[in-house]
């Protein structure tokens, strides 16, 4: 009964992949197989001195960082970050996050302790209603069985969105509004900053630097894309 339920249901409101809109199979979740496959993966995982690790040279003391895939308009890793972060569709965050989750597991030297995603203003939350970065976290938690911790580093300040703005302006957009509530909490411990997007790198840059205020603090970064 439950399997005609579910087959009737499904003729409804068929599951489909978020990118092609053909049906998903059985082990497939919001994006298909074929998809997936087509998105452009950097393997930085990989590589020591990568460009991502290279962006933050100078700015803050950085042990690894990385991107599951490169982000390239009118392709499937634009149309599936508009989908998480515009569309309600957060539940990808975690399916890609796991998939962050799994590479990161490949190499010692993403040894982190805690995961900690780029939080949000509190308006903006309650206006989008999820952090997509958290979402991402979830999964990269799933997969590595490492705790993640939302709630000692806030946004305090509401700074208008970076899409539009230039590198020197999206680093003063970004400067000073993170800060801590409990350093205590992350004190000799090595963590993993998790973003969707790295684009000019301002707002982990931020992040990091309120993160380091910290006694014995270590800095990793992944995010799903790098622009």
């Amino acid at each position: 009964m439950k399997q005609l339920i579910s087959d009737f249901l499904h003729l409804i409101y068929p599951n489909v992949c978020l990118v092609c809109h053909e049906n998903l199979l059985a082990n497939e979740q919001f994006v298909c197989f074929s998809c997936l496959s087509k998105l452009s993966y950097t393997s930085y995982h990989l590589q020591k001195d990568n460009p991502i690790e290279k962006k933050f040279w100078g700015k803050f003391e950085i042990e690894r960082a990385t991107s599951l895939f490169f982000f390239q308009k009118e392709t499937p890793s634009q149309l599936l970050l508009h989908h998480l972060k515009y569309k309600g569709d957060k539940e990808i965050g975690e399916v890609l996050g796991r998939m962050l989750g799994e590479m990161l597991k490949t190499t010692s030297e993403f040894d982190f302790d805690i995961i900690v995603p780029v939080p949000l203003h509190p308006k903006k939350l309650q206006k989008r209603g999820y952090n997509q970065s958290e979402w991402i976290a979830k999964g990269i938690a799933a997969a590595s069985q490492k705790p993640m911790y939302t709630e000692h580093l806030i946004r305090v300040i509401e700074n208008p969105t970076q899409t539009k703005k230039g590198v020197y302006e999206r680093w003063e957009n970004a400067s000073g509004i993170f800060a801590l509530t409990n350093p205590h909490h992350f004190e000799g411990k090595h963590l993993l900053l998790v973003d969707d997007v790295i684009t000019t790198g301002a707002t982990i840059e931020a992040c990091a630097n309120t993160l380091l205020e910290g006694a014995d603090v270590k800095i990793s970064v992944a995010s799903l894309a790098i622009a």
